[in-house]
């Protein structure tokens, strides 16, 4: 930021003022002739004839290069203010699922059919778009967990990596809840970051598939290496239907009328199982009943984990004292030089 131009030392510009005092003492003295000639003539043609022009022009160039020296003993400088910003962010993974379950539509609004997948990516894209100064990485899950991203600070690629899934991307059907968040955990227990660490865990299903680890020994293990677990528990808690869909593509097959062909029926999550995992974990556990309920649970989230940010100001002097004391220097020369070429009367 350009603070403008500044004195160091302002107070030495009074000086200036006595240079004028100074040029008006110089032209009193002297003034009185020392010899009167009765005749002028007698005087014709001896010496040189002073120059008083050049005179004039000397004491000129005196006063100005007095002028500039107390300019640059004022200490003329321009200042600029610099900002450095110290965050130290912290570490999220997070763990979202991607089983068939996430195909419901319970999430849709009146003007628009969302399925519980569409509505986990628009959240998500909003909250990475609030963490600039976090790692951040994620592990996808069905019936078996997939690292999406390392923890990284390039969010679009994260970004980029959750617009290309969908579901039935997946192969293995079911959820594995236990051994997603494991995997999320040996993701970060040998991160060097100074930060918090936090796991971000959003699903809408009961853990049918984890066999190497159980979800709750999975929080455990997470409290064990001082990583916060947040649960999410998404969708209504009543079965809800679920509609067919292209597992190739993820896209909703529809009939003739345009509406959705029901499949099954699913049981809502395991709210139980995701409280404990929260408490295990020293997090919280949130249920998101629509939309508008994930977007707030996100943003609490948002709230309580925060970056420590640290702004440190300091201001830049660029000092101009040489440049004006250098002009000073050069109209001495002049004058020196001036004086050389053209000498005074004898």
């Amino acid at each position: 930021m350009d603070l403008g131009f500044e004195f160091q030392y302002p107070w030495a510009l009074l000086l200036l003022a006595l240079l004028p005092l100074y040029s008006w003492l110089r032209g009193r003295v002297g003034k009185a002739a020392a010899l009167t000639y009765p005749d002028t003539s007698l005087l014709d043609g001896l010496g040189r004839p002073v120059r008083e022009q050049s005179g004039r022009l000397r004491a000129f160039l005196r006063l100005l290069t007095a002028a500039l020296l107390i300019i640059a003993l004022a200490g003329p400088r321009t200042a600029n203010k610099e900002i450095e910003r110290e965050t130290e962010g912290l570490d999220i993974m997070l763990v979202v699922d991607l089983s068939w379950s996430m195909m419901a539509l319970d999430m849709s609004t009146p003007r628009a059919e969302v399925t519980r997948w569409q509505a986990s990516q628009s959240v998500i894209y909003d909250f990475l778009s609030k963490r600039p100064d976090d790692r951040i990485g994620a592990v996808v899950f069905s019936g078996k967990p997939y690292l999406l991203s390392p923890l990284t600070i390039n969010k679009i690629w994260v970004e980029k990596g959750i617009d290309r899934m969908h579901i039935g991307i997946v192969q293995e059907t079911g959820t594995a809840i236990g051994e997603a968040v494991a995997m999320a955990v040996d993701r970060m227990k040998n991160t060097k970051g100074k930060g918090s660490k936090v796991i971000i865990l959003l699903t809408d299903g009961d853990d049918n598939m984890s066999k190497a680890i159980l979800p709750v020994p999975a929080a455990e293990l997470a409290a064990a290496l001082g990583i916060r677990l947040y649960c999410i528990g998404l969708g209504k808690d009543e079965p809800t239907v679920l509609p067919r869909f292209d597992t190739r593509t993820g896209q909703l097959y529809r009939d003739v009328l345009g509406k959705t062909i029901p499949m099954q029926t699913i049981n809502p999550a395991n709210y139980e199982m995701l409280g404990k995992m929260a408490k295990v974990a020293n997090g919280r556990f949130y249920r998101a009943l629509d939309l508008n309920q994930l977007s707030r649970v996100y943003e609490e989230i948002d709230r309580l984990e925060r970056t420590e940010v640290r702004i440190r100001e300091s201001v830049v002097y660029e000092s101009y004292r040489l440049v004006w004391a250098g002009l000073a220097g050069l109209l001495l020369l002049l004058e020196l030089g001036w004086g050389l070429l053209r000498p005074r009367a004898p």
